[in-house]
């Protein structure tokens, strides 16, 4: 796997007139992993985003060595395409393995269209995308969300071996994430 480190300094986060959190700082390198946590509305989405170089900090700083995948609320999968085709389809973009169906279930849905697929399903097949990526650094938000408990399992057993192989995850949940060494980062409510 290649080299990875993910750094923030001082992250500030605003969103209209308020200011979710302030002085934020992490550091993960290869094999680590952190969960950051807190009620809704606290910005656990908005500092994945920053992570991810999607969004610009109202403050601070952020240092990325390595690619970076992103796991989100949103799949990206063609809903007209048969999953395979779809996850066919990024496998050339992302240059990477091509996407681990290994343990997710997806075998029998690969003749399927996206369209058809449950929340559960489209997430399984988001995971098996991230997990062909390549990339050293992945960003899962809510990675839990839509999953049965077969599903939650296999997902942080993938997310177990990504770091094992030498890479790093950040995951943004408020659900508990069952992971060897998982550091929590809590993001405190704000008082409206």
């Amino acid at each position: 796997m290649d080299v990875c480190r993910l750094a923030a300094t001082d992250l500030a986060c605003r969103r209209g007139e308020r200011l979710l959190f302030r002085g934020l700082s992490l550091t993960l390198g290869p094999g680590e992993a952190l969960q950051v946590a807190g009620p809704n509305g606290t910005g656990k989405s908005s500092l994945i985003r920053m992570l991810a170089g999607l969004l610009r900090p109202f403050a601070g700083s952020v240092e990325r060595v390595g690619a970076v995948g992103l796991l989100d609320e949103r799949a990206a999968l063609d809903g007209h395409q048969p999953l395979g085709r779809a996850l066919a389809f990024w496998a050339k973009i992302d240059g990477g393995e091509g996407a681990a169906l290994a343990g997710l279930g997806l075998e029998p849905l690969l003749d399927l269209p996206v369209r058809y697929l449950s929340t559960g399903q489209r997430k399984r097949a988001a995971l098996a995308r991230l997990a062909g990526q390549g990339a050293p650094i992945w960003l899962l938000d809510e990675p839990l969300n839509g999953l049965d408990r077969d599903a939650a399992r296999a997902c942080e057993a993938l997310v177990a071996d990504h770091c094992a192989r030498g890479g790093a995850a950040v995951i943004a949940s408020h659900q508990p994430f069952a992971l060897p060494g998982l550091r929590t980062l809590a993001l405190p409510g704000f008082a409206p």
